[in-house]
């Protein structure tokens, strides 16, 4: 009887590891499946860019400061008005027509009216086209000949910084995609319109300031706004891709692994690459379309006794792209 027992329990343990077995086999291969892709290369276009940070400023911000002191009887205009040269901003009043015109109101309005006609308001004109960014005072306000009552700006630009090491691969007119962090869906076409002569140091770091002028300035665009820059340094059409992560490198250059059917070791295949962005590595020779590229990651690699590296044209936490 205590045999038979004993002939029961082994054959449950033995169940028991079977499935144990097959079980842990099971999620190892769903693992693999999951784990490891396979892709083929595409033709598409790329374009790899240097990403800098800027501000939204006026190029040029012009302040309207009355030629005399007074007193500010109108304003005509309002934040975000366009405007013409020689348009009539506001009218003021020197010192002393405010006080004549303040006397005659106590004579009558017949009284005020014969001032009013016989000592003229002095107009503030506009100087440039342009829109108006700033309204600082109000109707009734006192102000002196230093204080700027309106403030115009020709066109808001990005003023944005590049340190030296990246501002030798900017060029005048290069093209550039403007996002602002108070608007990230909307996208901006800008040019490269100056690169600055002088530099400053910020932070121990030597910069250069580059002005990003946008073809097309939304409604939402305000002086001030933090914007971010991708200058693009070069782009290509219908050429051959792949993506970024199925790249590896050793001390012979840039491969990838070509899958070679279910079951068998995935072949080295040296590549010549071009530009890359933030995805995907452009193919100059040894792929084509009909390639099955394998995708593997260190953990799969590690495991069959492959080497590699990291993928070299991944950022590293740097500014360029």
């Amino acid at each position: 009887m205590r045999n038979r027992k004993w002939i029961i329990r082994l054959g449950l343990l033995i169940v028991a590891v079977i499935a144990t077995t097959l079980v842990i086999r099971a999620r190892q291969n769903k693992s693999s499946n999951e784990v490891v892709r396979e892709i083929s290369p595409t033709y598409g276009n790329i374009q790899s860019f240097m990403s800098i940070t800027g501000t939204g400023q006026p190029q040029n911000r012009l302040e309207i400061k009355p030629p005399i002191s007074g007193r500010v009887e109108q304003i005509l205009v309002k934040e975000g008005e366009k405007v013409k040269i020689g348009q009539t901003l506001a009218w003021m009043s020197s010192t002393e027509r405010a006080a004549l015109l303040d006397a005659a109101r106590s004579q009558g309005k017949e009284a005020l009216n014969y001032w009013k006609e016989v000592y003229k308001p002095t107009p503030l004109i506009a100087p440039i086209d342009g829109e108006v960014i700033v309204r600082a005072v109000e109707p009734g306000q006192t102000v002196t000949s230093s204080d700027a009552i309106i403030v115009l700006s020709d066109r808001l630009i990005v003023k944005a910084q590049a340190d030296e090491t990246d501002v030798g691969k900017v060029k005048i007119g290069q093209e550039a995609i403007i996002s602002l962090d108070a608007y990230p869906q909307i996208r901006m076409e800008g040019t490269v319109d100056h690169i600055s002569y002088e530099s400053q140091i910020v932070s121990n770091v030597t910069i250069y300031e580059i002005d990003i002028l946008p073809k097309r300035v939304p409604a939402v665009f305000r002086s001030g706004m933090s914007a971010n820059v991708n200058i693009i340094e070069a782009k290509r059409e219908n050429v051959l891709l792949i993506p970024l992560e199925a790249v590896r490198q050793d001390r012979e250059g840039s491969f990838v692994f070509l899958s070679q059917g279910e079951g068998t070791r995935p072949l080295k295949q040296s590549v010549k690459l071009g530009i890359s962005d933030d995805k995907n590595v452009e193919v100059i020779s040894g792929l084509g379309v009909n390639d099955r590229v394998a995708i593997l990651p260190e953990k799969y690699l590690s495991s069959r006794g492959e080497s590699s590296t990291r993928n070299p044209f991944m950022p590293f936490g740097g500014r360029r792209r």
